[in-house]
């Protein structure tokens, strides 16, 4: 069945609404019809197998059938803190990183960042952002819609993360020693619940005043594996080995 993230307004008791590009998808795309059913998601809930009733020119109306008990989160609450990367690499980290189980997302401008967002090139890739997330989310049957953040400072997202229990950052010269904190070291030892920052430069790395501003921030450098990762890659490799622990080993 399709899945479609329906914002909160949208929902009224059993009944549902799906409006704007999702009702267009419904009616030309799969071109469904009254009594088809599909589930719908509230942004921060579990999904509902709904039956459709109505359809319109631009909305279709459903009622809920049965709410349906997967979960389909991670038992830690991770944000990737995204060192802003050249090109599509973005939408990269955002789609498969929503696939492996991301809570939220900040893009920040490193010092080594090549791109630079001012604030009318800013809100345009947030909503093409926003709309990857939320595609990714229904294919891979999130219960949540990952949060994305406007882009950020390094002290900004610093002080975004004293919420957290963990505070990370992929280091590559972590891998080149021999006494290296391993990424799985910490992964071990997390508890269900936990909130996790994981920091991830941007193409060239972090600056030698990163890495400072960093650990005094007591931000933990960690090896992601012996080689030394592309930016793009770095996050996706952190989120399945947190999955790998948390959630296969588990079973």
């Amino acid at each position: 069945m399709q899945r479609y993230f329906v914002p909160t307004e949208n929902w009224r008791n059993d009944t549902v609404v799906i409006e704007g590009d999702d009702a267009h998808h419904m009616l030309r795309v799969m071109r469904m019809q009254v009594d088809d059913r599909i589930i719908c998601n509230p942004p921060a809930s579990k999904g509902a197998i709904c039956k459709i009733v109505q359809m319109d020119t631009d909305s279709v109306t459903a009622k809920v059938v049965e709410w349906l008990d997967r979960d389909s989160e991670l038992p830690v609450y991770v944000t990737i803190a995204q060192g802003l990367p050249k090109g599509d690499k973005m939408d990269l980290v955002l789609q498969k990183g929503t696939e492996l189980g991301a809570s939220a997302f900040i893009p920040f401008q490193a010092d080594r960042s090549v791109v630079k967002w001012d604030a009318k090139k800013e809100e345009k890739k947030l909503t093409r952002y926003r709309k990857i997330i939320k595609e990714a989310s229904e294919q891979s049957h999130r219960n949540h819609l990952p949060e994305i953040k406007p882009a950020m400072k390094l002290k900004q997202f610093i002080e975004e993360s004293n919420t957290y229990h963990v505070r990370l950052f992929a280091y590559e010269e972590e891998a080149k020693t021999a006494s290296f904190q391993s990424f799985a070291s910490v992964v071990s030892k997390l508890n269900k619940g936990d909130r996790v920052m994981i920091c991830i430069g941007p193409e060239g790395g972090f600056s030698t005043d990163e890495v400072d501003t960093l650990k005094e921030h007591n931000f933990i450098p960690v090896r992601l594996g012996p080689r030394i990762l592309r930016t793009e890659t770095a996050a996706l490799y952190a989120l399945a080995s947190i999955s790998y622990h948390l959630e296969e080993l588990e079973d």
